[in-house]
Order: structure tokens, then sequence, then C-alpha cells
């Protein structure tokens, strides 16, 4: 019988509840592309105190499918957060977060200090007392580590920015909570003491992590590669990353600062990349746990009697920090559209704004109403984060529009060639044209792809093909040509039968997948309409008939003479006898050798 308790107790009730949750959430919700994190919260709102659970006296057979002690969660979600600052550590390197020096505390500590005195401000002037109005302004300047990072790619602009104000904010944690400490009315003469204590600790326990670390981890992991056991090194990561928070905890820091250590010591060694895999199904388990959590402190009810204040609230303090960081971003010389999207996506409070509020409430700094207001605020800003993802990548299109070229479409008396889409092929394209002292400008709607064509020196801007004069601005009217590159059919077709209606002689090269896919392209107006899979296959034999004696000239020959058999198999297809016009001198069919 005492098995049988065991069996049916509330933790392991939960933990079924749980790994429940990331079974259906995790595939339901990536086969409609939708982030997970939006789902651990709505099923912490579905499970926890305020939603099945508060039935659970009613119907005692909820039991089973409700979190019943939301408070044993809590150790597990800040394993969560401890894991994805490791894994933040691993994907960055000593020599890569020095470079970032800059970043993180020049970007990083004015977005803090701009955001938190803003707010004080508001909060001072609508009647709250200064000490108060500190604590809350600081506590929502925070924006959320977890969710930010998960969402974003660290390797973009937009994830660099982020990164580096989200560091230093991590960083900012501790003096920020020993400084409401300080101010708190019953704290003594020795806050500002205790605080140049736990700091001077903290830095002797992190350069003693650096130091021991450089020579016992190789070892260490080496000695976990011998034995070719996956278990071992899961152990041996899960000792580094735990020992490490210990040490920083004990001394009074947060325990993501000894996780990030531990990261970054890790991503020295040459088993970095065995660890981050071996790693990540556990950090994603456990960031779902916290998101649950996140879930189970909004109570609709208190919600919906205060509906009003609190959206006013939840609407003003991320349009505060969207402005804020996207007008310092922007003073910082970063482009328009990498601005708008990093200050929406920055702009909702954090899971230490939590953390924040709970000591400024400790510290008799602000009343627990007020409290449990911010922190219902703050679990709603978490809950829209994914949506206001969304809304910057849109935002980012709008502002980032295609600028008008400051120089004519034609370079040294040649007309200028416009590639569509940015991508790999885009890229090969744009390569082959100057190589051939051909030129040309890309234009694509992924600002990731735009950024980093323009730091290779690639003449690429952004826009959309597709919409409004872009083509037309990009000077289309005396082109060389337009090649369409992406990967998307139903846009392609689109791009080319608008292109085609607007400029009957304009040559129009486009990508296809297949024949299908290049018949329609055809019956949309493009001049050539070039099927990936037959080019492969071509290639292939080309490839073969060379291995195997065959003498190139007649291969090359070959190959063109059945490129042609299947360009016209496909143009007959498409219900077309003969390819659009071209303009006299511009483009002509290859010659057969």
């Amino acid at each position: 019988m005492a098995g049988s308790n065991d069996l049916y107790s509330p933790v392991m009730s939960d933990a079924l509840v749980i790994l429940g949750a990331a079974g259906i959430v995790i595939p339901v919700f990536n086969r409609f592309r939708i982030t997970p994190v939006i789902g651990f919260i709505l099923v912490g709102l579905l499970v926890g105190p305020f939603g099945l659970g508060r039935h659970v006296f009613e119907y005692p057979l909820l039991t089973h499918i409700s979190i019943t002690d939301p408070s044993g969660l809590d150790v597990f979600a800040e394993f969560g957060i401890i894991l994805l600052l490791f894994s933040i550590g691993l994907e960055l390197s000593f020599s890569r977060l020095w470079d970032m020096r800059r970043m993180v505390f020049g970007l990083g500590s004015l977005e803090l200090i701009l955001i938190g005195s803003s707010l004080t401000f508001i909060f001072a002037s609508i009647g709250q007392a200064f000490s108060g109005a500190l604590a809350l302004g600081l506590a929502l300047a925070l924006s959320s580590t977890a969710l930010v990072l998960k969402i974003s790619n660290a390797a973009t602009p937009v994830g660099k920015a982020s990164l580096a104000m989200l560091l230093f904010e991590d960083i900012a944690l501790v003096p920020i909570i020993f400084l409401l400490g300080a101010l708190a009315p019953h704290a003594g003469a020795d806050g500002m003491g205790n605080l140049i204590h736990t700091l001077g600790w903290g830095t002797v326990v992190v350069v003693g992590l650096l130091v021991f670390g450089r020579y016992l981890l190789p070892p260490l992991f080496a000695q976990a590669a011998r034995t070719k056991s996956p278990e071992l090194f899961l152990a041996a990561s899960m000792l580094v990353v735990i020992l490490a928070s210990l040490l920083t905890a004990a001394v009074g820091l947060s325990p993501i600062v000894g996780a990030l250590v531990a990261g970054l010591l890790i991503a020295e060694t040459e088993y970095h990349s065995e660890v981050e895999q071996i790693m990540e199904p556990f950090k994603g388990l456990a960031l779902g746990v916290f998101l649950i959590t996140i879930g189970m402190s909004i109570d609709l009810l208190v919600v919906w009697e205060n509906l009003y204040s609190i959206l006013v609230a939840t609407v003003g303090v991320i349009l505060i920090k969207a402005v804020v960081t996207g007008v310092l971003l922007r003073l910082m010389g970063a482009r328009r559209g990498t601005a708008t999207e990093t200050g929406i996506l920055m702009s909702s409070p954090s899971e230490t704004t939590l953390i924040v509020l709970t000591a400024a409430s400790s510290a008799q700094l602000i009343q627990p109403g007020t409290a449990q207001f911010w922190q219902i605020v703050t679990a709603i800003g978490l809950t829209v984060t994914p949506l206001l993802a969304m809304a910057g990548k849109v935002a980012a299109r709008r502002v980032d529009t295609v600028e008008a070229p400051h120089h004519p479409s034609e370079e040294g008396g040649k007309p200028r060639t416009i590639i569509v889409g940015f991508g790999r092929v885009g890229r090969l394209v744009a390569d082959m044209l100057t190589r051939h002292d051909r030129p040309y400008v890309a234009v694509d709607t992924d600002t990731d792809f735009v950024d980093e064509g323009r730091r290779r020196g690639y003449a690429v801007t952004f826009g959309d093909a597709g919409r409004g004069d872009a083509m037309e601005r990009l000077g289309a009217a005396d082109a060389a040509a337009v090649i369409i590159t992406m990967d998307v059919p139903v846009t392609a077709q689109r791009i080319v039968r608008k292109l085609r209606q607007q400029y009957p002689d304009l040559p129009i090269i486009a990508r296809a997948r297949d024949a299908d896919h290049a018949a329609l392209l055809y019956r949309a107006g493009a001049t050539h309409a070039v099927p990936e899979t037959l080019e492969s296959s071509l290639q292939l034999s080309e490839a073969v008939l060379v291995e195997t004696g065959v003498a190139m000239g007649p291969v090359i020959a070959s190959i063109h003479e059945k490129r042609d058999q299947l360009r016209e198999q496909i143009m007959n297809q498409g219900g077309l006898s003969e390819k659009p016009a071209l303009r006299s001198g511009q483009m002509r069919e290859p010659e057969r050798v």
C-alpha cells in the first residue's frame, strides 16, 4: 500500500502533468510553427491553482491533472534558467565576450539606466515614494533572458544587441537587490557594507572558477570522452554547472553567474559541442517548467476585476521600454529595422522582475498589493513576449523599407542585374556576377540576410520585391535582368507575373523547385526557369561521363542539348510555344559547343 501511496503522491502527480504537457505542447505547437513558449504558459494557466487547481476540493479527480504544489516547482524553474545561462556560455567564448565588452557595459548599462530612470520618474510623479518608485523602475526595466534568448538568434544583430543588454542585466541583478535592501526603512548602516562584502567574495569565487577551471576541466572531460559513455559526459557537465552555481550562490551572487562562467569555461575546451548536444533536452524541459510556473501565477479572476488598470500598465511598460531601447540603439548606429525589432523584443518585463518585486516588498519599499499587481503585469508581459517578437519582425520590415539607389542603374555603361532573394543561391549568383565584372544589386525581406551580406561586402538592400514600387525604385526598367532566387514557389510566381506585366521586355530568370514549378513560372512570364532537380541530374551526368573517359567537349555539347530538350518539354507543359521576347543584345541562348 505504501508503494501505491508513493505512486499517487503530489510530487509524482505534478511530474506526470509536466511531462504530459511537454509531450503535447511541443509537437502540437511545432506542427503549426508556433513557439511552444505560449503553449507552456497556457498549460500553467489551465492546470495551476487558479485554473483546474481551484476546483480540486469539489472534484478530487482533478488532482491528477493539475499542479497541487506550485511552490514545489520553483526549484525546477530556477534550474531551467541556470541551464539556459549555461548554454549561453557554451555558445560564447572568452574572446567573443571580450569583444562584446563595450556592448555589454556600454549599451547594456545605458539601456538599464535610461529605462529605469524613465519608469522611476513616472512612478514618482503619480505619487509613489521615491524608494518604491526606484524599486518598481529597476524591476520593470529588466527583460526576460529566458524568453528573449530562446526566441532570438545570438548570431544576428538583434540577437547580439539583446544578448549584450541581458548579460548586463543579469550581472546587475545582485547589486539591485542589495541596493533595495539598503534603502529599506529598517535597513542598518551595514547595508552598503554587505554589498561590498558580497561583490568582493563574488569576485574571488569567479576568478577562482576561471583559474581552476582552465586546468581541471580539460582532463575531466578527456577522461569522460575515453569512456565513450554519454551518461558520464552528462554527469560531468551537470557536476560543473551545479558546483559553479552553488559556489556563486554561497557568497550571495546569483547562481546564474556561476552557470554562465561554467559555460564559458567548457566553451574553451574541444568538448563543448558534445556537452551542448547532451544538455539540450534537459534545458528545454527545465525551461518548460519555468514557463508553466509563470502561467500558474496568473489569476484570471483578478485580471478580469482589474482588467483596465492591468492592460494600461502592461501596454505602458511595453511602449516605454520599446521606445527607449529603440531610440538608444538608433543613436548608437543600429539600422532602423534592427533598432525597432530589438526594442519591441526587449519591451516585456522579466522573470527576474518577479525576484526584484519580491525583494522590494520584503524591504517594505512597496505595499504587498502593489507587488501583486505588478507581478500580474509581469506574468502577462512574459506571456505575450512571443507575440511581441513576431510584431517586432513585422515592424522591422515596415520601417526598413527599400532605400532608393543613390547611383544610376547602369554602372560604367553596363546595365545592372537585380537579384531577388539573398540566401545561399543569391550569394552564389552575386559572386559569379562580380567575377565577370557585372554590376548587380540584391534585395531581400530577411534582415539577417541583409545584415550578413552587407558585412561581407555585397550590394544588398532590404525590401519586398512583391510589394509597391520596390522593383521600380531598384531600377527594373533599365536592368540587364532580374534573377528570382527565392525558394517560395507562390511568391516567386507572383513576382514574375507582376514584373512581366510591368516590364514586357525584361529578362527574368527564376529558380524553380522542379519541372512542374518551372512550367508555372514560364506561364507567369519567366524568360528562363531553372529547375533545381533537373540541373542537379545534369551535373551528376556530366561528372559521370567525364570520370568514365568521355571527352569534355562532347560531354558539354550533350548536356546543352539535353537541357534544351528538357526546357522545351517544360515550356510545352506550361502552355508556351516560345519564350518571351528578349531585348536585343541583353540575353542570348547559350551557344552549343
